[in-house]
């Protein structure tokens, strides 16, 4: 069977059970720590997560675990109208990340967590991800757009 379906299917029961338990976001946040290290886990899991755990270990699925932890991180957000978004900047920009952000929130009424990056190597401008789409304003992209179609207009025959 597919891992991704299978994923979503075991990602999506744990959805219902967090809900029914009204402890989702401790179980995303411990996901989510899980999922970035492993090895960093040092207490108990949530029971959620516990159950999880023993479920796929008893079908034989334990392989998929984190391809289950990021369906769920998924599905929970989704569930709670979150979108996860990343601004990396050249220099550090206060405000623009809250202006992103509101304009987001006001066009999708979704609530954005916001991570932001500071990388010279954009030169200038911003590059704006969602879960969904990216916005890339940096002049490190139009540097490469001009590049290519200077490549591509002077390798024409004549």
């Amino acid at each position: 069977m597919n891992t991704g379906a299978v994923s979503r299917r075991y990602a999506k029961a744990l959805l219902l059970l967090t809900q029914q338990t009204g402890r989702g976001a401790q179980v995303c946040a411990q996901a989510a720590a899980l999922l970035e290290n492993p090895d960093s886990q040092t207490g108990r899991l949530e029971p959620e997560l516990e159950k999880l755990v023993s479920l796929l270990a008893a079908n034989g699925r334990l392989d998929h675990l984190k391809y289950v932890l990021s369906s769920f991180i998924g599905q929970y957000r989704l569930s709670e109208g979150i979108v996860s978004a990343r601004l990396v900047t050249a220099v550090p920009s206060p405000g623009l990340g809250d202006k992103l952000s509101a304009i987001v929130k006001e066009k999708t009424g979704f609530k954005v967590e916001l991570t932001e990056v500071v990388n010279p190597d954009i030169i200038g401008g911003f590059v704006f991800d969602t879960d969904e789409y990216r916005l890339d304003a940096s002049v490190r992209s139009r540097i490469e757009a001009v590049r290519r179609q200077f490549i591509e207009k002077n390798t024409r025959l004549i």
